[in-house]
C-alpha cells in the first residue's frame, strides 16, 4: 500500500474487522495496565507512564509514515524538550533556527546555556558558515521555518552535520510526514507537533519523535519515562482518528492556499507573501525539490497591527488562534509572540472550507481592513 490516503486511513490498525466492534477500537485506560506480577518479568504495560496500547498503535502509524521509530509525547514542546536535554552537554553546543519556534529557542537560552551549553542561532534560509556545526551535538532544523515560511535544503545540510559528529533533528510539523519525508533526506529525528495538521481538528495537544535509529529511539523512550512528559491515552486516541483524513484534509488545504496566495499577490494592501508553492517564493526551488506537498500555510503582511485586527474582525471564515493545521482557517498575528517579524504580519492556516468561498471572503476583509490603497 503506497498510496498516502491508503496509509493514512489504515496506518496503526493491525486489528481485523469484527462484527458489532468499531473499526477503531477505543482508548485503552484501565488502571488494570498497572497490574503485574509480584516477581518475575513485568508485562509491557504495567505502569501508564510507561506504555499504552494505544500510543503503541499511533506510534506504529506516524512510524509508518515517517519512516522510523516513534515515540509520543504529551505535546510539541514536551518532545523538543527531551531532545534537547539528549543533546545537552557542557562545553558542547547545540545549533537552532534563528527564526524557529521561540519557545525551542527560549528553552535553550534560559535553560541549557546556564549549565554551559553553547546556543548558536542561524536563519532557516542561511547562510550556514563554516565551522558552525564544530562542536555541536545537536542541530535542530525547522522547515518549512514557522512562521516565516523559509526552507533549507536537507540532503546538503545532513552530511554536514554527520561530518560534524552531530545529530540532525527536523521539525517536520508544517511540512507533515505527507508533505515531506527527513529521514529519507539523511534526518536522524523527525520532530512533530500532532497538536497540528496530523491530527487536524484542533482538539488534541499532542508531539512526537521519530528516529531512523531504534537504538536512540529506546534511548528517549527511558528519557520519556523518568521526564514524564507522557500523552494521555484518550488524546492519543483522537489523533490516531484525527490521522485518518491526513491526506484529503492536506489535498484541500494545499488548493487552497495556492489559490489564495495567488490572489494575494494581487491584492494592493497586501505584501511580503509567502507559501512554498509559488514559483515567485524565495524558497521555491528547493522546496520543489525535498517537499512532496507545499502544505496548507501561508504568510503575508498588511501595513500594521491596527489593520490585522481590522481584517479578522471584518472576516467571516478566518478566526484568531495561535495554534494551526485544523479544518478552520485561522490567522495569527506572530510579533504578538516575540517572533521578529513585522507588526502586520499574518500567518494563515488553511482550512477546508470551499475555495471560492475562502477567496472571496480573505480579498473581502483586506479591502475592509486596508481602505487607503494606492
Amino acid at each position: 500500500m503506497s498510496g498516502d490516503g491508503t496509509r493514512c486511513v489504515h496506518a496503526g490498525r493491525t486489528d481485523e474487522p469484527r462484527p458489532g466492534e468499531p473499526l477503531h477500537a477505543g482508548p485503552v485506560l484501565a488502571s488494570a495496565y498497572h497490574l503485574g506480577p509480584p516477581d518475575g518479568d513485568l508485562p509491557v504495560d504495567f505502569y501508564g507512564r510507561s506504555a499504552n496500547p494505544t500510543w503503541r498503535a499511533l506510534e506504529s502509524a506516524i512510524g509508518s509514515l515517517d519512516g522510523g521509530h516513534t515515540l509520543l509525547f504529551s505535546s510539541g514542546m514536551a518532545a523538543i524538550a527531551t531532545l534537547l536535554r539528549l543533546a545537552a552537554r557542557p562545553g558542547s553546543a547545540i545549533v537552532l533556527p534563528a527564526d524557529g519556534y521561540y519557545l525551542a529557542r527560549a528553552l535553550a537560552a534560559d535553560e541549557l546555556a546556564p549549565f554551559g551549553v553553547e546556543v548558536r542561532e542561524v536563519p532557516t534560509a542561511g547562510p550556514w558558515p563554516e565551522g558552525v556545526f564544530d562542536g555541536a551535538t545537536l542541530v535542530l532544523l525547522e522547515t518549512p521555518s514557522n512562521p516565516g515560511l523559509d526552507v533549507c535544503d536537507l540532503a546538503e545540510l545532513s552530511p554536514r552535520v554527520h561530518a560534524a559528529g552531530a545529530l540532525l533533528a527536523v521539525d517536520n510539523t508544517t511540512a507533515t510526514p505527507l508533505g515531506q519525508s527527513p529521514i529519507e533526506l539523511g534526518t536522524d529525528i523527525v520532530v512533530g507537533s500532532d497538536t497540528k495538521a496530523l491530527s487536524g481538528h484542533s482538539d488534541v495537544v499532542l508531539g512526537h519523535l521519530t528516529c531512523a535509529s531504534e537504538e536512540l529511539a529506546q534511548r528517549l523512550a527511558v528519557m520519556r519515562n523518568r521526564g514524564g512528559g507522557v500523552p494521555g491515552p484518550f488524546e492519543v486516541w483522537l489523533a490516531h482518528r484525527g490521522l485518518g483524513t491526513l491526506d484529503l484534509r492536506l489535498t484541500r488545504q494545499a488548493q487552497n492556499a495556492e489559490a489564495l496566495a495567488t490572489a494575494l499577490l494581487e491584492h494592493p494592501g497586501v505584501r511580503g507573501v509567502r507559501w512554498p508553492g509559488l514559483p515567485s517564493d524565495p524558497s521555491y526551488a528547493v522546496a520543489s525539490r525535498q517537499m512532496r506537498r507545499f502544505g496548507g500555510v501561508l504568510a503575508f503582511e498588511l501595513p500594521d497591527a491596527a489593520a490585522t485586527s481590522r481584517f479578522i474582525e471584518a472576516s467571516a471564515l478566518v478566526a484568531s488562534t495561535t495554534s494551526f493545521g485544523g479544518l478552520t482557517t485561522t490567522a495569527d498575528r506572530r510579533a504578538r509572540w516575540g517572533d521578529q517579524v513585522a507588526p502586520g504580519f499574518l500567518r494563515l492556516s488553511v482550512g477546508c472550507e470551499d475555495t471560492d468561498d475562502l477567496v472571496t471572503d480573505v480579498l473581502s476583509a483586506i479591502t475592509q481592513a486596508v481602505p487607503s490603497q494606492p
